[in-house]
């Protein structure tokens, strides 16, 4: 099976800490890498606060669907359901493959 890439946004709650947030995410990371998932690049938008523009984009990597859908259902990232609807408000998930054009 192909590697399976993904752009998520992601938008905060205006209540939301942004080190709260950071430390969720470095949670994620590390339950995301025992199913093979790596966070590529992640991007904080440059963007007025009241705009519908996302906090930060993702591009986000899995070897395959089966590993993004084992780290959706893992036991530890479900425990932190709670916290991550506590700070993020919205998520868009885009999939797609790697194009090269050549450099």
């Amino acid at each position: 099976m192909p590697q399976l890439n993904l752009v998520v946004r992601l938008w905060l709650r205006p209540e939301a800490a942004i080190a709260d947030f950071e430390a969720f995410e470095r949670q994620a990371a590390q339950i995301m890498a025992t199913h093979g998932g790596r966070i590529e690049r992640a991007f904080r938008v440059n963007a007025p606060s009241d705009s519908d523009e996302p906090f930060e984009v993702h591009l986000v990597s899995f070897p395959d669907e089966a590993a993004f859908s084992a780290y959706r259902n893992d036991a530890q990232i479900v425990a932190l359901a709670k916290e991550r609807e506590r700070l993020i408000a919205r998520t868009e998930i885009w999939t797609g493959a790697e194009v090269n054009y050549g450099f």
